[in-house]
């Protein structure tokens, strides 16, 4: 073949390829703009819930910076979501319509599912959870997330404590203080941990607190909150502190007093099973249970690791493996 022939080829082939009706370039190319236009709107959505559940409502201008874009991209994007009616302007405000918190509602739901999944069963570091989550999110269709669902156990929280909406669009308060709003040495425990902004996020998890851990606020100054769980104690800044949510206990839950995690257990002593750590949710809570890791149970270490993790247990006459982590999500009373 001739040169001239060889290129009407090379440009028929090109010409096929980019106009090829299910995998052209061309329909992937449109493809991918509508997914990033959905993902943008359900951004929004989002943005919008959040301000609502606040007390207060969105504008243009914190819309523009929670999805970092310019004061013409926000005015396109609220005009086309208000076309397809999501969400209507009232003066400088912007509010949801019944269909847009419907939809918010949805991409939440998602979100706060793959945070379990990622962190419970892909056993991601918490401080990864939020960002891959926030990918993910718009893949899943009410089917998927319904079969999610179910397949982690129907949780009713996220790895940070937030709510999990569920399949009716009904999402449930969080009745908790931040810690900055705590003046008392009462016994509190922890029921959330902002994950946002990542950096104090980061100093949480670096502390080591976590969700379900009962403390006491025994120092708090200008520069710095002091805790203790009577064991160790936590030092954290009043912006990383306000990012701790917490829950005052009844004088009935604290005399719950006299648990230990299990693996603090030594080898001669047997305990009982008091509860499962509410950070236990989907699969993990699943595979607990049919373990018979349930409360009332009787347990006692039997083989030590020389290594030390994981360790044997044996509860309803059968020997189970725990590693360390697991044995401290299982709250017991020695006997």
């Amino acid at each position: 073949m001739s040169p001239l022939e060889w290129m009407v080829v090379l440009l028929v082939f090109v010409l096929v390829a980019f106009l090829l009706p299910r995998y052209g370039l061309r329909q992937r190319l449109l493809l991918w703009r509508a997914a990033q236009a959905r993902e943008l709107a359900e951004d929004a959505l989002k943005h919008l819930l959040d301000r609502e559940q606040q007390g207060r409502h969105a504008s243009p201008e914190s819309l523009e910076g929670a999805l970092e874009i310019g004061p013409k991209q926000a005015m396109q994007l609220i005009a086309q979501m208000e076309a397809q009616n999501l969400l209507e302007t009232r003066g400088h405000q912007l509010h949801l319509t019944t269909e847009g918190e419907r939809w918010a509602l949805h991409v939440v739901r998602a979100h706060r599912l793959w945070e379990r999944y990622l962190a419970d069963e892909a056993r991601m570091p918490l401080q990864q959870v939020h960002r891959e989550a926030n990918r993910r999110e718009h893949s899943l269709s009410e089917a998927d997330l319904n079969s999610l669902d179910a397949a982690l156990g129907h949780p009713a929280t996220d790895p940070h404590g937030d709510p999990i909406p569920d399949a009716a669009g009904q999402l449930r308060s969080l009745a908790a203080l931040p810690l900055t709003a705590v003046d008392s040495e009462a016994v509190l425990r922890i029921v959330h941990l902002e994950d946002e902004p990542a950096i104090a996020f980061e100093q949480i998890l670096a502390a080591g607190l976590r969700l379900g851990q009962e403390i006491r606020l025994i120092e708090k100054t200008p520069a710095r909150y002091i805790l203790s769980d009577g064991e160790s104690e936590y030092r954290l800044a009043p912006s990383v502190a306000a990012n701790v949510q917490v829950i005052v206990l009844e004088q009935a839950e604290v005399a719950e007093q006299g648990l230990l995690p299990l693996w603090q257990l030594s080898q001669d002593q047997t305990a009982e099973i008091s509860s499962l750590d509410p950070s236990v949710q989907g699969f993990t809570r699943r595979r607990f249970l049919d373990l018979g890791l349930t409360p009332g149970a009787r347990i006692s270490p039997e083989l030590d690791n020389f290594f030390g993790d994981p360790r044997a247990y044996r509860v309803r006459g059968t020997l189970i493996a725990l590693r360390k982590d697991q044995a401290a999500q299982i709250w017991v009373r020695p006997v």
